[in-house]
């Protein structure tokens, strides 16, 4: 399984194409990630046409119990997830990806 992709690589691969200074890339895409946070706290959605939505649904309150004491009920308090889903494109492209290599 190959590495996780970090954001250095994704700076570096922007740099090499357009030979923006790093500084500059990297402060551009920390202010598009901000902005997406940014977002996604003030419970809008991120939508990135043909790769995806983050969405931020809320998940209700629950009672869960503790495997360690199944007598127990416990209460898992409501609370803001993130959600993503796959744009048009990128579906396409993970279709073309061998589940063998993984």
């Amino acid at each position: 399984m190959p590495p996780n992709l970090t954001k250095r690589e994704i700076v570096l691969e922007i740099y090499e194409k357009t030979e923006i200074p790093q500084k500059e890339v990297v402060t551009t895409v920390q202010m598009t990630l901000d902005i997406i946070m940014r977002a996604l706290a003030e419970g809008r959605n991120a939508e990135l046409r043909n790769f995806g939505v983050l969405e931020v649904p809320k998940r209700r309150a629950r009672v869960g119990r503790n495997p360690r004491e199944p007598g127990v009920d416990v209460v898992i308090p409501a609370r803001a997830a993130v959600k993503f889903k796959s744009g048009k494109i990128l579906k396409q492209f993970l279709k073309k990806i061998d589940t063998a290599k993984l």
